[in-house]
């Protein structure tokens, strides 16, 4: 039995005014809200087109589905959105100041909104499989920030998805956290522990509506791995079991990876290595390659926010419920990303960047300092509390015009106090317990393409002696050089680059 009133998903949208806080459930595609902020984009553009405003301030888990950023986006009726994004359409309002846009550490949102930093939270539009009578709310794909975004809105409008099988419940583990100092310690002894309820309840008073959908999530199939991919691959497998051999890394620790397909291809390399050992994830996602490795038992169980699969991985897992159903657990955001959960489980982090500098700086965020790609994700959640930190790239982007490694981060998103192990196709630069400048040479040695090692060697030897070595002035220079006269083509030393 359901609470609310039957909806259709345009009587939901009409009922929202413009300036309005509206937070939608969805951690990436997984879970996301569909019907009503399409029709909430159809609403904008009736608006606009009588000469009316509408927009709203977005809030999401993460990224969603197309049918909340992108769709919005495209109608112009996003004022505001925080804390992560991955929208083609939305990433370029947002860098044409369009579009205000924070980016933010993920374990850090709930907090937050309860503390009323961004203000109060209008309307919530959440996904479910069911809801009962007393306002038991049980989510889909993913929990992400609904059991926050259903506590602080004022109004909330359940989007009831039959295309989700109604066991996603079996998986979930939702518990909100009491603010400090009220906190206890979160009881998670090991990935798969369970510490709270499989709904989201929620003040029936609230409740003010129910649209009844039956839609997939919109999720985006990853290309296969390439052989890129794959040697970045095997240098962190090959170093992971050196560590073992060396008694230096116990062998049960749980792993956690980003989202992509170097992250992929990594955990289909450790599933594939024979003498690595069967493993736990304690994660933000649950991605396509621990399908196929949690049948062949390499992959013994995961603890995520979201259901970050394919269509057919998402078909794969709902035929086959009785085994993934036990194996899979949902939590809460704050819960999956929480730093002193990362810590206690000694997890081992995997996540990727844009760009690295010298001296172990990471920038993962932004493109010349200012154009912004996604955002910071959870990678900052577990870089710097987990057991064993890497960051992964291919040394060069766009077909070799540009280096990964630089001289100087043009944005810093986590710093040379806690990036610990850095990989690319190359090799791989263990950075823990090295100087600056042996940290630069490991870097140019083991990571860089060869193409610009005498580029970066050049510099190194020409900067300014210190802690660092660095010179600000030729490094503006060089900057410069590149922007007004084309990405550095490889093979280019340092003098023509500057020429």
């Amino acid at each position: 039995m359901s609470v609310g009133t039957e909806l259709s998903a345009g009587e939901a949208a009409a009922m929202i005014p413009h300036g309005s806080t509206v937070a939608f459930s969805g951690f990436t595609a997984a879970g996301a809200a569909k019907a009503v902020p399409r029709a909430l984009a159809a609403r904008a553009e009736a608006e606009h087109q009588a000469g009316r405003p509408f927009r709203l301030r977005v809030l999401a888990g993460a990224s969603t589905g197309a049918s909340v950023d992108e769709t919005l986006a495209r109608a112009n009726a996003i004022a505001f959105r925080a804390p992560y994004q991955s929208s083609k359409t939305l990433r370029q309002q947002i860098n044409r100041g369009e579009v205000e846009f924070v980016d933010m550490h993920l374990s850090h949102v709930a907090q937050q909104l309860g503390q009323g930093v961004y203000g109060t939270i209008d309307w919530a539009v959440i996904e479910a499989t069911e809801l009962t009578h007393d306002g038991k709310l049980y989510p889909t794909t993913s929990i992400g920030l609904s059991p926050t975004f259903c506590d602080l809105a004022a109004r909330v409008v359940v989007e009831l998805n039959q295309a989700h099988h109604p066991r996603l419940r079996e998986m979930a583990d939702i518990v909100t956290l009491p603010p400090p100092p009220h906190r206890g310690v979160i009881p998670i002894e090991q990935p798969l522990t369970k510490i709270g309820r499989p709904y989201i309840q929620v003040d029936p008073a609230k409740i003010v509506g129910v649209v009844r959908t039956n839609e997939p999530d919109e999720a985006v199939d990853l290309a296969p791995p390439d052989e890129v991919c794959r040697q970045i691959a095997r240098h962190l497998v090959t170093f992971l079991l050196e560590q073992m051999a060396q008694g230096r890394l116990p062998a049960d620790l749980p792993l956690q990876s980003g989202v992509g397909n170097v992250a992929n291809a990594v955990l289909g390399e450790l599933g594939e290595s024979p003498d690595f050992p069967p493993f736990l994830m304690y994660t933000e996602v649950y991605q396509d390659a621990l399908i196929e490795l949690m049948r062949r038992g390499r992959c013994l169980g995961a603890s995520a926010s979201a259901l970050a699969v394919s269509k057919a991985g998402l078909r794969t897992i709902y035929d086959e419920i009785d085994f993934f159903a036990p194996r899979i657990v949902l939590r809460p955001q704050e819960i999956s990303n929480h730093p002193a959960v990362a810590r206690q489980l000694g997890v081992i982090a995997m996540n990727t960047a844009l760009e690295v500098d010298l001296y172990g700086h990471v920038n993962s965020t932004h493109v010349h300092g200012t154009d912004l790609m996604n955002g910071i994700g959870g990678s900052g959640d577990f870089e710097r509390n987990a057991f064993l930190s890497f960051f992964m790239c291919p040394s060069v982007a766009k077909g070799g015009r540009i280096s990964a490694i630089v001289p100087m981060c043009s944005h810093v998103d986590h710093n040379e106090h806690s990036v610990q192990i850095v990989v690319t196709e190359y090799g791989l630069a263990d950075l823990r317990g090295v100087a600056p400048e042996r940290r630069a040479e490991l870097l140019i040695e083991r990571c860089a393409h060869p193409a610009y090692r005498d580029y970066l060697r050049g510099y190194l030897a020409g900067a300014r002696v210190g802690h660092l070595r660095h010179d600000l002035d030729r490094a503006f220079e060089l900057h410069r050089n590149l922007i007004e006269h084309g990405a550095m083509l490889p093979g280019l030393t340092l003098s023509e680059a500057a020429s």
